[in-house]
């Protein structure tokens, strides 16, 4: 019976380097899909500047949402109305309420509007808004200070047409 020692062939090799990138291949295109469907696609003007802000902004959003005042954004139609309350649900004292609609790709759609006052916690405005995802911020003052600043991501299918 004859046995063979060839040992590490060019056979072997081939085999080798092809399992070896075919292996890092399918790592990166399981990486970019992954990065491809959970990227927000939130743009920022600087991204090193928003970075180094990111703590103080976050600092300041839980001191907002620890004072128990809140908003609720409704969109019927050409309606935008803002409710804003505190924690018993009486309406917050707040002077002005700005909106700032934003594409989450993108920002050649993004506008913002200064909401009228019609009651006490209750801004308004009429505005167009057109279908698709919005990232909707909302800054509500009193006496300049801000009292409320929130963001929300919204759907035009969810909302009541």
């Amino acid at each position: 019976m004859k046995t063979s020692a060839q040992g590490f062939t060019g056979l072997h090799m081939l085999l080798s380097t092809s399992v070896f990138f075919g292996v890092v291949i399918a790592v990166n295109v399981t990486m970019a899909f992954y990065a491809s469907s959970s990227w927000s696609g939130l743009v920022v003007e600087n991204t090193y500047v928003a970075s180094q802000e990111f703590n103080r902004k976050a600092a300041a959003m839980k001191a907002m949402a620890a004072s128990g005042v809140a908003g609720d954004l409704s969109i019927r139609g050409h309606q935008i109305r803002y409710d804003i309350h505190d924690k018993s649900g009486a309406p917050a004292a707040v002077d002005d309420v700005v909106l700032n609609f934003k594409r989450p790709v993108g920002d050649h759609e993004d506008f913002h509007l200064t909401l009228r006052k019609t009651a006490e916690g209750r801004f308004e405005a009429d505005h167009n808004l057109a279908e698709g995802d919005w990232i909707v911020e909302a800054i509500s003052r009193n006496d300049g200070l801000v009292v409320m600043h929130e963001a929300k991501r919204i759907d035009t299918k969810e909302l009541d047409r």
